[in-house]
């Protein structure tokens, strides 16, 4: 395994930020910050994985680029490769960000939950295809089903409700990867089953903390997990700990730490 680490300047969204409510706690920062390109590609596992910050990644799978969540302009995304399909999770600025997607779209796909198309300019609407809880769809011989993301306990007033975003499972040729969005461990994670690679979430008080991600991780036993979008009100979450207690139970998940906030405390 290789690590390749390129210096840039990049707009960094922190933690969930909510829109127009009473429960606006977030702000855009911009510092230094990198990228990180894990070569993880073989014949068994064909991803090269490029944080770019908090939920933001190119993801290179065979000769397919994927985005997932682009925030931070264009710059964010100087030297990548254009993507092909891009998945978005959810409505809020770290996730969603309008003029970086239109910045970075080119001819890619966008798959993203109704709440998050309805967001969009009505000139980018037609290029997205929305995919909302319990749905799949095929794109580029890719199979992605959507799956929920939501805070427990359930309630009409938190910040991430039921249905309204996604998680992603991707599939390719026997391989899964999960990218769970803004969620607790909720019983659909818990449930899933067969997948090769995961990036899970662990941020309080947007998301859940590191006991109940690593809870969850043991249950459902990836091949590979990621720790990503793990920065909070309280600072970064302690993914050296997550480490531990995954690799320290009885499952055959390895954990895998990469830096999506150089710089930061």
């Amino acid at each position: 395994m290789k690590k390749l680490l390129l210096l840039a300047t990049l707009p960094l969204f922190v933690a969930c930020q909510e829109k127009g409510n009473k429960n606006e706690t977030n702000s855009q920062a911009t510092n230094n910050t990198a990228q990180i390109v894990e070569e993880t590609s073989t014949e068994e596992n064909p991803l090269n994985i490029s944080p770019i910050s908090h939920a933001t990644m190119v993801m290179q799978w065979g000769d397919t680029i994927i985005y997932t969540d682009p925030v931070g302009g264009a710059e964010a995304f100087a030297g990548q490769p254009e993507a092909q399909l891009i998945l978005v999770t959810d409505i809020h600025g770290d996730h969603l960000n309008v003029e970086t997607l239109e910045a970075v779209q080119g001819g890619a796909t966008i798959i993203a939950p109704k709440a998050v198309a309805d967001e969009l300019p009505e000139a980018m609407k037609a290029s997205v295809m929305v995919l909302n809880n319990g749905e799949e769809t095929t794109v580029m011989g890719f199979t992605v089903a959507a799956i929920p993301m939501y805070n427990l306990p359930e309630s009409p007033d938190s910040r991430h409700t039921k249905g309204r975003g996604n998680g992603y499972v991707i599939s390719k040729d026997g391989m899964r990867v999960y990218v769970s969005g803004d969620t607790e461990d909720i019983p659909e994670m818990r449930n899933l089953k067969d997948i090769d690679v995961a990036f899970v979430c662990m941020n309080l008080p947007y998301t859940m903390d590191v006991d109940a991600a690593a809870d969850a991780v043991i249950e459902f036993a990836p091949k590979t997990v990621y720790p990503y979008h793990y920065r909070g009100k309280g600072g970064l979450s302690d993914v050296d700990k997550f480490k531990n207690l995954v690799e320290g139970a009885e499952v055959n998940t390895e954990v895998r730490l990469l830096d999506w906030y150089p710089n930061r405390s």
